[in-house]
């Protein structure tokens, strides 16, 4: 897999609009990350607002996950026909919404919806702006995607880390959720003006192949490597601070530092990502990553220890860096489909990981354990090592 095509696709960009693009992505990508750190330290506020044990509470986070998958059936026609910048803001503004107003609803019935409407928001805005970040990296003719998600994951450090500041404070969680969403989505307006009109000007000779493509062949097998690499990442969003407070012991607000060194430790390695993408295999990166994540997050479960568990999930985070930007630009390469119906494909299977996984943790810790269940992590990182051998290499 070459990380350098510019020659397959003619730039018709300045490189001013491109080097404007790439901020404005960055920040979109940012402002993702921000909402599922804010989410992902806020599952234990929705866990004793609405009084939910292990399994309801997995029923919640699976509700997320139907809207998500759904959605991504229709994902890329609407960024063929929309363009990746105007599918950005609009999906910015409904996950913001939702979010910000979470813990204001008078029960499960309302809850419920809404949670699938916020899933299947944030997928499609996961699809527009890796469909932007793809199309950048063909422009420009040098690799960015590590780059981009390495933001994702500086947001879910702010999320988190501006949470945990906030609950010291004694802020209420509704409050801060609303005080935060309202923010993200206007930072995501804003800084999306900066985006290129990706599709628009193809949707008429697109359109038949902008629809959504069913994983078969070599989609298919990146589908399952980004199942299980997002299995554990998607895990660790949702379930590492009630972990920490739940099993370890923490205070909610120390907990939530947890998660933070976990996205602090992926953005880091995914800054130095497309560096080591240009030097070395991207399948030996993958494995790698891989075999890291699954020896660090075993040791953290074995030991039970705080500190310890600090540090492991940085390692974890760490890892699971190099799945998203390598698997995600490798799907963009299938012949035959266009960009965004090529990650739509593969988003529906990695999605299925990434929010159905964390629901299925409940039903398992509610018979057993949280620390047994989050062996899961464990199980989907050994499979991603055995598996980064299928993936193609860059030429």
């Amino acid at each position: 897999m070459s990380s350098s095509p510019a020659s397959v696709i003619p730039n018709p960009h300045s490189a001013k609009a491109l080097s404007s693009a790439r901020r404005a992505t960055r920040a979109q990508f940012a402002a993702l990350g921000t909402l599922a750190g804010t989410w992902g330290a806020h599952v234990p506020s929705v866990k004793l607002h609405y009084v939910l044990g292990e399994a309801m509470l997995s029923t919640v986070l699976l509700a997320a996950a139907v809207g998500a998958v759904a959605s991504l059936f229709a994902a890329g026609r609407i960024v063929a026909r929309l363009g990746a910048r105007k599918t950005a803001m609009v999906a910015a503004c409904v996950m913001c919404a939702v979010l910000g107003v979470v813990l204001m609803l008078p029960n499960l019935a309302v809850l419920l919806p809404l949670m699938m409407l916020f899933g299947a928001a944030m997928s499609v805005f996961d699809v527009a702006i890796n469909t932007e970040g793809s199309e950048l990296e063909t422009l420009s003719g040098r690799a960015i995607m590590s780059n981009l998600h390495g933001m994702f994951s500086v947001g879910g450090m702010v999320g988190a880390g501006v949470a945990s500041v906030l609950l010291r404070a004694g802020i209420a969680p509704a409050l801060q959720l609303a005080l935060v969403c309202a923010a993200v989505a206007a930072f995501a307006v804003v800084s999306a003006r900066g985006m290129l009109d990706t599709h628009v000007a193809q949707a008429a000779d697109a359109s038949e192949k902008a629809h959504f493509a069913w994983p078969r062949g070599l989609l298919l097998v990146l589908g399952l490597l980004i199942f299980a690499g997002m299995t554990a990442e998607g895990v660790m969003y949702d379930w590492s601070v009630l972990y920490l407070k739940q099993d370890i012991g923490m205070p909610q607000a120390q907990a939530a530092l947890g998660y933070a060194t976990f996205a602090a430790a992926m953005a880091l390695a995914r800054f130095g990502g497309d560096a080591l993408r240009a030097r070395y295999s991207e399948r030996a990166l993958l494995g790698a990553g891989a075999a890291l994540s699954a020896t660090a997050m075993a040791v953290v479960l074995l030991s039970a220890n705080a500190w310890i568990a600090l540090v492991g999930f940085a390692l974890v985070g760490a890892g699971l860096a190099p799945v998203a930007p390598i698997l995600f630009n490798a799907a963009t390469r299938v012949p035959g489909v266009s960009r965004a119906a090529a990650i739509a494909s593969v988003t529906s299977i990695g999605y299925s990981g990434f929010m159905v996984g964390p629901p299925l943790i409940g039903g398992i810790a509610q018979n057993s354990s949280l620390t047994a269940a989050l062996g899961v992590v464990v199980l989907a990182a050994v499979m991603l090592a055995l598996g980064a051998r299928y993936v193609p290499d860059k030429a």
